[in-house]
């Protein structure tokens, strides 16, 4: 009976892993068979009008976004690693905080600022004098706007991947170069540089599958990208064919990202391995060490303080209460969505972890790779590729149904709000996977052995020795997976059930009809809740400095 017992838990496990695998390769196959069904006249007319200006704008977007964020990233991680300059401890720290605002939470903030009626258009007009058609000011409503707004939260990304990559690297390789004449710049550039590049280029691939992933800053700056123009086809010209098409395209785009990502991930591990003769800082004296606090503090000034400052204004005037009867619906849905969504990711993460730890085997491994290529594919992609097959469904059902028994049964899953859970659950599920992997390795094998021993079963070694370790993990996992999926907007807007309105989609409507004093309030909170996990990814900044 014991050995009846361990072969039903054993399979109840598998069944379970690869159910979850199933559901995260739905959005892949449902956007493919789409996309392939669609008319043919579909496709040509994307080809003659918009296709071509969303792949050039999309292209042009990632490629500023890459060279902004590995410029700003690396210098940042070269200073703060390699120099010693007043209050280098605390920007180290500080440099990270940009990941807590989403970009078009910032977008919003520099369009109040920056734009015509803005108070530095203002301010410019009222001391030159100048008419509203004297003078030229750069618009921040464009590709370069919503490039500046992308790279100024996305250059974290490759700060910290650069700053572990330095800090790994021996001393002896760059004062060899020194000792050949070479000057610090100069040394960095020939040594050090090339050393980090495989950490590099994944910090930079990682901000490119956000900015091609980026819904709500090119939209509210009228940029026309693949992401945009999935959501006009799908509600603007009630083309779902065409919606498929686009997220075909986006599809292949966001999955070659992921795969140079994961080539690079191996030799970016290789470069971070601490040396034995690791790296002194160099003591900056007078005008460098100014210039090196004032060149670390423009990310932050740009991307926390005058946006923060300007959204504190902005919701002080805007006379919208977080305490009225509306805005706490708002916070009951995000919440809602959010902590669900967090503990079915974690759950998910650890019977796909679980299974692959059990079990090994190729289908353990292609049930984790699958599970991971969420974190790669936008919002709006899996957003299509879960409602045009679950539409189908329901409109099959609901056919047959009347047929039979002369009952409607209506849309059950598409519009509601598991749909959308599962959709958050896909995307996010690569987060709780690394978390869930980073406390597991700490765990032995001779420990699940012991355990088996003892007549653990697989359930009993996973609830009995797994989680009371992995239980810090696991919890940080799932608030970094709560802040995701309240600052998630594409998804949310295309699959929410009808009149459940989350922070991030009133804060999107209200600034796409030009009320940004009252947008600024529900992106105060979503900025102050995504603020929990960088304080965590903060501290082990500072213990590692």
């Amino acid at each position: 009976m014991k050995v009846i017992a361990q072969n039903i838990s054993n399979k109840s496990l598998m069944a379970a892993a690869i159910l979850i695998a199933l559901l995260c390769a739905l959005p892949h196959l449902g956007v493919l068979i789409a996309a392939f069904t669609g008319t043919s006249d579909t496709l040509f007319h994307l080809l003659e009008t918009v296709l071509g200006r969303y792949t050039a704008t999309t292209l042009a977007l990632v490629l500023i976004v890459g060279v902004g964020t590995c410029a700003l990233g690396t210098g940042a991680a070269w200073l703060v690693t390699m120099m010693e300059f007043p209050g280098r401890k605390w920007i180290e720290v500080a440099l990270v905080i940009p990941l807590a605002f989403p970009a078009y939470v910032l977008a919003y903030a520099y369009t109040h600022i920056l734009d015509h009626p803005g108070i530095v258009q203002a301010t410019l007009r009222d001391v030159m004098g100048w008419g509203p058609r004297d003078y030229w000011f750069p618009e921040i409503r464009s590709l370069g706007g919503a490039a500046a707004m992308l790279i100024l939260v996305l250059y974290p990304y490759v700060y910290l991947l650069a700053r572990t990559s330095f800090m790994g690297q021996s001393a002896t390789m760059f004062y060899a170069a020194r000792s050949l004449g070479k000057t610090p710049t100069q040394a960095f550039f020939s040594v050090s540089l090339p050393m980090a590049r495989p950490a590099i280029a994944a910090g930079v691939l990682l901000a490119a599958m956000e900015t091609i992933a980026d819904f709500g800053t090119v939209s509210y700056f009228s940029v026309q990208t693949f992401a945009t123009g999935i959501y006009t086809s799908w509600f603007s010209m009630a083309d779902r064919g065409a919606a498929a098409q686009l997220s075909l395209g986006l599809l292949a785009f966001a999955l070659l990202l992921a795969f140079l990502e994961r080539s690079n991930r191996g030799d970016a591990r290789y470069a971070a391995k601490r040396a034995h003769a690791p790296m002194e800082r160099t003591a900056l004296q007078g005008i460098s060490a100014w210039g090196a606090l004032v060149l670390c503090a423009i990310p932050i000034l740009f991307g926390v303080i005058i946006p923060t400052i300007a959204l504190i204004v902005m919701a002080t005037g805007s006379e919208q209460s977080l305490l009225s009867p509306r805005y706490l619906g708002f916070i009951r849905n995000t919440i809602t969505l959010a902590l669900i969504a967090a503990v079915l990711t974690v759950l998910a993460a650890v019977l796909l972890g679980a299974y692959k730890r059990s079990f090994g085997g190729r289908v353990s491994s292609a049930a984790l790779y699958v599970g991971r290529l969420g974190y790669a594919v936008p919002g709006g992609v899996i957003a299509v590729g879960l409602l045009v097959p679950f539409a189908a469904f329901d409109n099959a059902l609901d056919a047959w149904m009347r047929e039979t028994f002369d009952i409607s049964t209506g849309l059950l899953f598409t519009g509601s709000i598991w749909l959308l859970i599962g959709a958050y659950m896909i995307r996010f599920l690569a987060a709780a996977l690394g978390a869930y992997e980073g406390g597991i390795s700490s765990i032995t094998e001779n420990m699940d052995s012991a355990a088996r021993v003892l007549g653990k079963g697989v359930w009993g070694v996973v609830g009995r020795v797994h989680l009371p370790i992995l239980t810090p993990s696991l919890l940080t996992a799932a608030l970094i997976v709560f802040v995701d999926v309240m600052k998630e907007l594409p998804a949310t807007l295309i699959m929410r059930p009808f009149n459940f309105d989350t922070l991030a989609v009133q804060a999107f409507r209200l600034a796409s009809d030009e009320r940004l004093e009252g947008a600024a309030v529900p992106s105060l909170v979503i900025a102050a809740i995504g603020l929990l996990p960088v304080l965590l990814l903060c501290r082990k900044v500072r213990l590692s400095g």
